[in-house]
Formats: structure tokens, C-alpha cells, sequence
């Protein structure tokens, strides 16, 4: 197949700015491959990379003498003693909801549990936190329906209880919803796992469910403002199955019960390049893929499309050799890849081969650690005039009564949470509709809490104080049941950062 001639118009189609582009040229001394480019555009994007708010995710605290791993794994985790820890994360599965709802929020919950069992934990617990537009809005029925239907649709299927969540309308999300998933589970503190690899020519092993041409530039799709081409996008949305997630789900604790595993990663946004890319960058080791051995269900893939497909239900370990059959026979048993596809060596290298070819051969640091970081302008958002006797409208008691009583945001939320399992696995104590999620650690005394609160009005006419709110308010939410606060996950939603009052808000809040 004849592979495009880089153009400036397809570097901007891959999302890359004229001087991000120099930059490659600069870091490879030449032209790059069209699966290069695609590399760089799937890692350099927000989605991937947090290039424009990393510098401000650093100043968050982050530590804590009941805090195992902070941010920079797949999920954070949290001891909760008698040697149990709880691993938990939330993720937003904004843009492909909008495009395609059913599918967009049934794979941010697929995405968001993988997050966590790749860490060795057992999900016992899920949210989700919902935005849409204005009920009288064309789109707004036809993603509710979608979205509430697709996280229904796998999480029932996977197996996990909604513990809670949150549903508002707002015209601000006529034109985007925000579609948030939450994950819990529960893992052994001397078994945990991480994502670094380790040792020189290590087998690198894909694991899982074959990969197709669906949610190809998915990530790239993900950091993109949307516009009148937003249905030719459609392709870039990733389809789940959540039986296949469920037999790896099984399949993975239970291969890391054999020893076998020295690193494993979930393959997320932009597939099969972040997650290789993110397993030697954090070992400080490279990684060369022969790309004929992946697992395919379509014919003719190309390396481009096998680099950046986001098909789901997958993995890739780094897999201690001498205990291959053992892992082999793990993933036969649950009918389930396992696929050789590469090493770990000693160079700083990402080469990709396919059929004897060189399809990439790049500087794998250059793609995650020193990825370009900006420090976007911002401005800070104007305080708000205050409000005077003459600028409070006169309404009627009662009929301000009435308005808040007919307001989609205070009505119950029955319709959404009634489709979810709440009380799969036997273990939920206080299911949705009654302020925090709670959740048994079986077999145990010991209970857990769980929330997801914030009120965007207040963040938008003051990002500062409308971020202490959100944290504080969730916090009321747990010691209302009872519960001690033990840890944080922040899962900001913010518009183009290259707009300096959009960044503004971000830094505010």
C-alpha cells in the first residue's frame, strides 16, 4: 500500500501544529514515516500527553500516609489497612459520547475498569457523572438515552455495581456533553502492579482481544474542538464488548497470581503506541513490535492502523520468560489472545517492524517524559459584579416554588440509576438516590464510601472558589454517611486550553 505524502494539510488533519511539526523534524533529522506521524500525533495530543496542564497538575498534593501510588499509574490507590488498599480512577469519555453515545459511554466504562484491574485490583464499585444540554435541545434525548443506555448496557454486563453519581442539564452542553466514568476495586498491598518495564529483552506480549480498525485516532479525535465534520468522525469511536472484558478481566488476576508478570498496561487511548511507548519510557528501556504477530480481526491492517487503533478488551505485559507457557495456558483457557509481539531493549528506540519493514524507528523518550509541556497564557477570570436590590428579578414565592420543582436538575434521577445493577457482587449497603455510594469490602467490617460532586455554575463565575466548593462539597457528601475522607480524584473538563480565558478557568480552578 502507498503511504501519503506528508503534506501540511494532513499534519494538520493528525492535529499538529507548524511548530510542533518542526520539532519532529528536528528530533529524527529527517521526514517522518506516515505511521510515524501518527505516533507523534497520538502521543503529543492533550489526551495522551497533558501538555498544556501538566504544569499545573504538579501543584496539587498528591501525598498522604495512607497514599500507595499518586497520579501517574492507571489509577491511584489508597491503604485502607489489614493489608487491603482501594485502586480508583475517573475518566472523562467526552467526545466519542457526543459522536456516538451508546458506544462512547459503554467503552469509558470498559476503559476505566481496565484502568483499575490492570493494577491487580477487583472492580467492586462504579459512578458516573453526566452533563447534558437543555431538555428542548434536538440532541440532548437522543444522548441521554444513548449514554445512560451504553453505561447500563456494560456495566451490567461486566458485572459491577453503580454505587452513585450525578445527572444535570445546562445549555452550556447543548453543543458537547461531558460523559465522566468512575472505577473501585480492591487489591492485596503486596500485590500491586505497575506499568514500568523492566530487563533487556524482556518478551513483550499482547493479550486480549484482537485488534480492528475502530476508534483509529481516537485519542487525537478526543483533544480536537468539535465543528460541522463532527460525524465524519464517527469511525474514531472505539466498540465494546463486555463479555470479552469480563474474560479478560478474570484472565489477567488470574495470570498475575502465576508470577509471570513484570509490568502490564491497559491499551487506552491511542492503543497499542501509548501503551508501549508508556511501559519503556517508565523503565527507561525501548521497545521493538513486529507487528505481523498482532492479533487481527480485519484483513490488510497496516502498521498506521495497528499503531493507532483503540479496539478494547486488550493489554500488553512484559512477561518474565520462563513462565510463558504458564501465562500462555491462563489466556487459552479463557479463550483469550496471547501474542508474543515484541522485546524490550536496551536503546532509547521505538522501532516498529511490519513484515520485515521498518515502519517507525524513533527516540521513545521524545514521546512521553520529554513530550513538548506548554505554559499556555492565561487570563483570569473576571470577578462578577455584585448584585444589587434592583438587579434580583421579583418573583412569586410560589412560583419560584414551582420553577425549582419542575427543574430537570432537582427532579429524581430514578429513570437514570434504576438501569444500572446497583447491587451485583452482594456487597452494596446504600445504593443511588441517597447521597453517597457505600460499598462492603467482603468479608470484612470495613465499609466504603464513594461521591462525585460539583457545581459548574459556581466554577464558572469563580474558578477558585468554585473548585474549594466541589471539594468541599464532596467531602459533606461522605461525612454525611459517616465516612473519613481518604483520598481525592480530580476529573477536569475544560474547553480549548489555547484560549487564554479557557485556560484562565482551568488555572482558577
Amino acid at each position: 500500500m502507498q503511504e501519503p505524502a506528508i503534506t501540511p494539510e494532513l499534519i494538520a488533519n493528525h492535529g499538529l501544529k507548524p511548530d510542533e511539526y518542526d520539532l519532529i523534524l528536528e528530533i529524527i533529522g529527517r521526514e517522518p514515516t506516515f505511521t510515524e506521524l501518527g505516533i507523534f500525533s497520538a502521543m503529543w495530543n492533550e489526551h495522551c500527553s497533558y501538555k498544556s496542564s501538566k504544569k499545573w497538575l504538579r501543584t496539587l498534593p498528591t501525598d498522604g500516609p495512607q497514599v500507595i501510588c499518586g497520579p501517574g499509574e492507571n489509577a491511584g490507590i489508597v491503604d485502607i489497612g489489614d493489608g487491603d488498599a482501594v485502586v480508583f480512577k475517573m475518566e472523562s469519555h467526552n467526545h466519542p459520547s457526543y459522536i456516538e453515545p451508546y458506544q462512547g459511554a459503554a467503552t469509558g466504562v470498559g476503559g476505566i475498569l481496565r484502568d483499575v484491574f490492570t493494577m491487580g485490583a477487583r472492580p467492586i464499585a462504579s459512578m458516573n457523572s453526566l452533563s447534558f444540554g437543555e431538555p428542548s435541545h434536538h440532541k440532548t434525548r437522543q444522548l441521554v438515552n444513548g449514554v445512560v443506555e451504553g453505561i447500563g448496557g456494560y456495566g451490567n454486563c461486566f458485572g459491577v455495581p453503580c454505587a452513585g453519581g450525578e445527572v444535570r442539564f445546562h445549555p452550556a452542553y447543548n453543543g458537547n456533553c461531558l460523559v465522566n466514568a468512575f472505577a473501585a476495586g480492591l487489591a492485596r498491598t503486596d500485590s500491586i502492579f505497575y506499568s514500568a518495564a523492566s530487563g533487556v529483552g524482556m518478551p513483550v506480549v499482547y493479550l486480549g482481544a484482537k485488534t480492528g480498525r475502530d476508534g483509529v485516532g481516537g485519542a487525537t479525535m478526543a483533544s480536537a474542538e468539535f465543528d460541522d465534520t463532527i460525524e465524519e468522525k464517527r469511525p474514531t469511536v472505539q466498540v465494546g464488548d463486555p463479555f470479552t472484558e469480563k474474560r479478560l478481566m478474570e484472565a489477567t488476576l488470574e495470570l498475575m497470581q502465576t508470577g509471570a508478570v513484570i509490568s502490564i498496561q491497559d491499551m487506552g487511548a491511542a492503543g497499542l503506541t501509548c501503551s508501549a511507548v508508556e511501559m519503556g519510557d517508565k523503565g527507561k528501556l525501548g521497545v521493538r513490535l513486529d507487528l505481523e504477530k498482532v492479533p487481527q480481526r480485519e484483513e490488510n491492517m497496516t502498521a498506521y492502523e495497528m499503531m493507532l487503533s483503540e479496539s478494547q478488551e486488550r493489554m500488553l505485559m512484559v512477561l518474565k520468560p520462563e513462565l510463558e507457557a504458564e501465562a500462555r495456558a491462563v489466556f487459552e483457557k479463557w479463550d483469550l489472545d496471547f501474542a508474543i509481539v515484541g522485546e524490550t531493549i536496551a536503546e532509547d528506540r521505538f522501532l516498529i517492524m511490519h513484515n520485515g519493514e521498518v515502519k517507525a524507528d524513533l527516540v521513545l523518550s521524545k514521546l512521553s517524559s520529554t513530550a513538548p509541556e506548554y505554559d499556555r497564557p492565561w487570563v483570569e477570570t473576571p470577578a462578577a459584579e455584585p448584585l444589587t436590590d434592583a438587579d434580583v428579578p421579583t418573583i412569586d414565592p410560589i412560583d419560584g416554588l414551582k420553577a425549582l420543582l419542575s427543574s430537570p436538575n432537582y427532579a429524581g434521577k430514578q429513570w437514570v440509576y434504576e438501569q444500572y445493577d446497583t447491587t451485583v457482587m452482594g456487597d452494596t449497603q446504600r445504593r443511588p438516590g441517597a447521597g453517597s455510594g457505600i460499598v462492603r469490602v467482603h468479608g470484612t467490617d470495613k465499609k466504603l464510601a464513594f461521591t462525585s460532586d460539583v457545581t459548574p455554575r459556581y466554577v464558572k463565575a469563580n474558578p477558585f472558589e468554585g473548585g474549594k466548593q466541589a471539594v468541599a462539597e464532596a467531602y459533606r457528601n461522605l461525612t454525611a454517611v459517616g465516612a473519613l475522607p481518604l483520598a481525592t480524584t480530580d476529573n477536569l473538563n475544560f474547553g480549548n486550553p489555547e484560549k487564554p480565558e479557557i485556560m484562565g478557568q482551568f488555572v482558577g480552578a
